[in-house]
């Protein structure tokens, strides 16, 4: 089986495990997604989706939040871990929305990069989810299950997103990213993972999954 076979079973399997794809993070338009996914760096969606209701009632919106102070942030935020620098991130980045784009959330990698506290990974989130532009956000799930069925390298996250774009149809991107998530939490974890229960290593055996 070559590669792009795999590739392309691979993407069945999910299809029919996964035929609907909600965002797992909560939120109301692009801004509140922003902000959430934000928040995600090095913190699990379910705590995210925990403390984004106490923000948001406070603050949905660019206007809002700057009403707020970057202390009162924080320390709502506080449980998503690395309350500073994400407070001082969405403070500044609120302003910025302000003052360049009349409080919108502009619609290009470039411009999104540009704002602080916003790396690649968070651009492609909402390039993807909330304006539907073809992306492959990496995040670890991806990175690892993309190295165990050897459709990448691993070296990095930048490597296994080209990788993942070359072999997968531009149009699938967007859907794909966060079935392979759904998929990695559910079957096939970093840790304790038994291949034989799971539904695409089981389906190739270690042999020629890993060859």
């Amino acid at each position: 089986m070559t590669k792009q076979e795999k590739a392309d079973d691979i993407a069945r399997i999910l299809e029919e495990l996964y035929p609907e794809t909600p965002i797992p993070l909560d939120h109301n338009d692009p801004y509140t997604l922003l902000v959430a996914v934000l928040l995600s760096a090095q913190c699990t969606d379910e705590r995210v989706n925990k403390v984004t209701p106490f923000l948001f009632e406070k603050a949905e919106s660019p206007f809002e939040m700057v009403n707020l102070d970057v202390e009162e942030i924080k320390s709502i935020i506080r449980p998503c871990g690395l309350s500073p620098r994400k407070s001082k991130a969405i403070y500044d980045l609120s302003n910025i929305l302000i003052d360049k784009y009349e409080g919108q959330v502009p619609q290009s990698f470039e411009a999104l990069e540009a704002l602080p506290g916003v790396g690649h990974k968070t651009a492609s989130v909402v390039m993807s989810q909330a304006f539907g532009v073809p992306a492959f956000p990496v995040d670890t799930h991806i990175h690892r299950l993309a190295y165990r069925w050897k459709l990448s390298t691993g070296k990095n996250v930048e490597k296994t997103e080209a990788d993942l774009k070359r072999i997968f149809p531009r149009e699938k991107w967007n859907k794909l990213h966060l079935q392979i998530i759904f998929f990695g939490r559910e079957y096939c974890p970093a840790r304790g993972h038994d291949p034989n229960a799971c539904p695409i290593c089981s389906k190739y055996g270690r042999r020629e999954l890993f060859k």
